[in-house]
């Protein structure tokens, strides 16, 4: 009988054993990692560059479907007594991008900020203060997105109500964009549209650093990165600039 009895043992020990590495196994521990919410000491850690490869990696996982299943009232309670983000996004409010899901982030990971053609005014730049500032944010994301409609009114010079003002901040964007351009500068050009997204994102970068003597000195100490992303709506694809 004990001969028996330790034979049944050492193959459930096996058998642990052998499932350690398996798919299911380590969804488990991915689901129990994912359920916590970043803490200062984990946040203060992190570099720049090591969010930006944080960012990368949701994304290809957001792309590809391999997405973690959290465990929302847990990191609720956990992120009652603070707020530790890794990064501030700045993105335009089309509901085709959702940015927490887009870099597979999840409660207490990433601060966004949204507005219509993610531009940036004294309020998002004030935003950012904070998030990089005091919360300690490490990587400031300008994330535009293909076929946006706030820049295609910019194109087409639209005038509505507080919308025209608005697009006013988009405007130096489209004249730069038609500087040696071939082609039809319209919004029925989709190769113009989206020349003129990564122009405005390059003048949303340039109007933070203008703008916020804070974050222009953060990025100068190497404490903060401040770099452009563009989505794909075809595929849920984020191209971070940077490396182009």
């Amino acid at each position: 009988m004990k001969i028996k009895s330790f034979t049944i043992s050492l193959a459930a020990i096996c058998l642990m054993a052998s499932c350690a590495g398996t798919p299911s196994v380590r969804t488990d521990l991915a689901q129990a990692k994912s359920n916590q919410v970043l803490t200062k000491k984990e946040q203060s850690k992190l570099t720049p560059d090591d969010v930006i490869g944080i960012l990368k990696q949701g994304n290809e996982e957001f792309v590809n479907n391999r997405l973690t299943s959290r465990n929302t009232p847990d990191r609720i309670k956990a992120a009652i007594n603070g707020q530790y983000p890794e990064a501030i996004i700045l993105s335009c409010i089309d509901s085709r991008v959702p940015v927490e899901d887009v870099f597979h982030r999840g409660i207490g990971d990433v601060f966004v900020a949204r507005v219509a053609g993610n531009i940036v005014n004294t309020d998002i730049l004030a935003s950012m203060e904070y998030a990089c500032k005091v919360a300690g944010s490490k990587v400031v994301v300008v994330l535009g997105h293909e076929s946006c409609g706030a820049l295609k009114s910019a194109i087409d010079d639209v005038k509505l109500g507080n919308i025209s003002e608005l697009l006013q901040k988009i405007t130096p964007a489209v004249h730069s964009s038609k500087t040696g351009f071939q082609g039809e500068t319209s919004s029925s050009n989709p190769i113009f549209v989206e020349k003129v997204s990564h122009s405005n994102i390059a003048l949303a970068m340039s109007e933070i650093r203008k703008n916020s003597p804070i974050l222009k000195e953060m990025e100068a100490r190497g404490e903060i990165k401040i770099v452009g992303a563009m989505y794909h709506l075809q595929n849920g694809k984020v191209d971070f600039l940077e490396d182009r």
